[in-house]
């Protein structure tokens, strides 16, 4: 049995005044994620890379200040059988609005303490928001 293929994007945590997480579901996709992405060849950086796709995804303004690095989480990629999704995630402003355009069908914002049953990557739910969960606004 081969490998699963990795697939390396950077994330982002964007939290609210009520410490309520921002998550998206891509079009197609069943569950709801990080929003971010992978980095393109132009990008300088990390943070670079996740400006872009916020704005492309949903139209806001990431302020790079203040920008802070959670980690570097794993998991099963929720829409690619086969491969492994390897996140650096970092806590982010932003300002609004936060509309879903380009590959993303939703925005949503989840109390990272209390998911439910709303369907969830699982790099977000066993990984990021339970981290997220346990920190100051």
């Amino acid at each position: 049995m081969s490998a699963p293929k990795l697939i390396r994007i950077v994330a982002a945590v964007i939290r609210d005044d009520r410490g309520r997480v921002l998550l998206v579901r891509k079009r197609g996709a069943a569950v709801w994620q990080q929003p971010g992405g992978k980095r393109d060849a132009g990008d300088r950086d990390e943070l670079h890379t996740l400006a872009r796709e916020l704005h492309e995804e949903l139209g806001c303004t990431m302020h790079r200040e203040g920008a802070r690095w959670i980690g570097c989480f794993s998991a099963p990629a929720a829409n690619e059988p086969g491969h492994v999704v390897e996140a650096e995630v970092y806590e982010v402003k932003a300002v609004g609005p936060f509309v879903a355009q380009a590959e993303i069908d939703g925005v949503c914002w989840v109390d990272p303490a209390a998911l439910g049953d709303l369907p969830i990557a699982r790099l977000s739910r066993e990984s990021i928001l339970p981290l997220v969960a346990g920190m100051p606004l």
